[in-house]
């Protein structure tokens, strides 16, 4: 297999178990027929396929650049599920996301991670602050960490709201070069001290053909429907575009993020 293209597996939800309404999107815990439990998103809620394609897309760099992530799995959703589902909202969203979903394996006994309980050492903190400077993540807040704590190693989770260009998807080449102000509220940013040796080794790693294999992941399925003028092909081309791009100018966010972090200490 071509290492520059990554593989995602493909399962069929076979169980409904409970809703994460701490989610604004509903995320749920399900069970699929190779017997795991998974949290599944849904592409019938909140900011639909974007924030699934924001999740993959976001979730397969990070694996890439050797941070830890649940494995990210396809989860087909037959129609006939969920038809005796009793919530009518849960029903609904059921029914909206009838096809291809997209899961990450549920970590059985995970916490929340929590800033003031747990410190993380500065090279991973700087890791993971340049990797949300590239994705223009802005949900890794001390408010809302989207990171858990599980077997004592720290697992990145949620990165569906990033590349927040795609709601906006007209001016997708300024944005690609474009800072990231909010960066400021990151939870990691006051231990994030080793961005520049960080970006040297991320930026060899990154490269166009390990971004093209991760942006071919995206299904036909997701971006062939009146969210996009675009054919999919062509919907994949400005996502490897703008993540290309953005990386080549990693000083923009790299610099913004050290500003921020001035301010800080």
């Amino acid at each position: 297999m071509n290492e520059m293209q990554p593989q995602l597996r493909t399962v069929n939800v076979t169980r409904y178990i409970t809703p994460l309404r701490e989610g604004g999107s509903m995320p749920a815990i399900a069970e699929a027929d190779d017997g795991f439990m998974y949290v599944l998103k849904f592409k019938g809620a909140g900011q639909g396929v974007k924030s699934l394609i924001a999740e993959l897309l976001g979730g397969e760099i990070a694996r890439t650049l050797g941070l830890r992530i649940p494995e990210l799995v396809f989860a087909n959703l037959d129609e006939s599920f969920g038809r005796n589902e009793g919530d009518e909202e849960i029903q609904d969203l059921l029914k909206s996301s009838v096809g291809l979903n997209l899961a990450l394996h549920f970590l059985s006994g995970a916490i929340t991670y929590d800033p003031a309980v747990t410190v993380i050492e500065p090279l991973l903190a700087s890791k993971i602050v340049w990797l949300d400077g590239l994705l223009t993540n802005v949900d890794r807040t001390p408010r809302n960490t989207n990171m858990l704590w599980w077997r004592n190693e720290l697992w990145l989770i949620d990165n569906g709201a990033s590349l927040y260009f795609h709601h906006s998807w007209q001016n997708w080449q300024e944005q690609a070069v474009r800072p990231f102000a909010q960066i400021s509220n990151h939870v990691l940013l006051p231990q994030a001290t080793e961005l520049e040796s960080v970006d040297k080794e991320f930026r060899a790693i990154l490269t166009p053909e390990r971004i093209r294999g991760i942006v071919n992941l995206i299904p036909d399925a997701w971006v062939s429907n009146g969210d996009w003028e675009e054919t999919p092909d062509e919907v994949r081309e400005v996502y490897y575009e703008f993540l290309t791009t953005r990386i080549k100018s990693s000083d923009i966010f790299v610099k913004a993020a050290q500003n921020a972090r001035e301010t800080l200490v």
